[in-house]
């Protein structure tokens, strides 16, 4: 696995091995002590998601305050734009922003630690997204940061559109109103 670091430093992306032919490829989408030894982390991961959406939906950006959860995403089918915005308000990058490409045709994976937001757009049209979480899903410490919010800036891939977001998302808070971590 080759382990590169993101715009934003304790965000990282991560391209396993693949080995292919004719016949298709093999890659291994996880293993704990080639986690552990390539990107120098031990996570514990507890709940495995997977989510379909078609093109134009936003989902995020979202966070849990307490039970903060560390993800390793990755797309099995289509391509999504990801993205982790820093919430810790200690951080000299607090509200900075990275994004990645992210398709079942790169196979790139991003760790996305506790402490930050995360989201994405569909770019394809349809894709479905995977990633492990250091810890249980909360809705009662669940929230959401303005996928737009200007003081954040994402550089969403739109193409002159407005994206599909749920109800939940579209009440997304400000970055200035957060309730950030330490």
């Amino acid at each position: 696995m080759k382990v590169m670091p993101g715009v934003l430093p304790d965000v990282l992306v991560l391209e396993p091995r693949v080995f292919g032919d004719e016949r298709g490829f093999f890659l291994e989408s996880y293993n704990q002590r080639v986690f552990r030894e390539a990107a120098g982390i031990d996570a514990n991961f507890v709940q495995d998601n997977h989510s379909r959406s078609v093109r134009n939906v936003l989902r995020g950006l979202h966070y849990q305050l307490r039970q903060a959860q560390g993800k390793l995403v990755r797309v099995v089918a289509g391509e999504i734009f990801d993205v982790a915005v820093d919430l810790r308000r200690s951080s000299p990058r607090y509200g900075r922003w990275m994004g990645l490409h992210l398709s079942a045709d790169n196979k790139r994976m991003l760790w996305i630690p506790a402490g930050f937001a995360h989201g994405f757009l569909t770019l394809s049209d349809v894709a479905e997204v995977l990633y492990k979480a250091t810890d249980y899903y909360a809705p009662a410490h669940e929230r959401c940061v303005m996928w737009n919010d200007p003081d954040i800036g994402i550089d969403w891939p739109l193409a002159g559109s407005v994206p599909l977001v749920s109800e939940k998302d579209s009440r997304g808070v400000a970055l200035k109103l957060t309730e950030a971590f330490p």
